[in-house]
């Protein structure tokens, strides 16, 4: 049992640090683009283009609120 909480614990902490890192709404961005691009490939529309348009748009995004907090 004590194994299993330590487990949980660094697997928490590992996934709150790597994964969302230092903005969280990038994280949800790229994971919303995930779903949406699994979403069209299994309806059958060709989904590629979708998720760079996606980790593209949040990349501006988190860099243009970085530039207005630092003004």
């Amino acid at each position: 049992m004590m194994l299993w909480n330590r487990t949980r614990k660094v697997v928490t902490w590992w996934v709150v640090t790597f994964v969302t890192g230092d903005d969280w709404t990038v994280a949800a961005a790229v994971g919303a683009g995930l779903l949406a691009t699994w979403g069209l490939v299994r309806s059958g529309v060709p989904a590629w283009w979708l998720l760079p348009l996606v980790v593209l748009g949040a990349t501006v995004s988190s860099l243009y609120r970085a530039v207005l907090r630092e003004r």
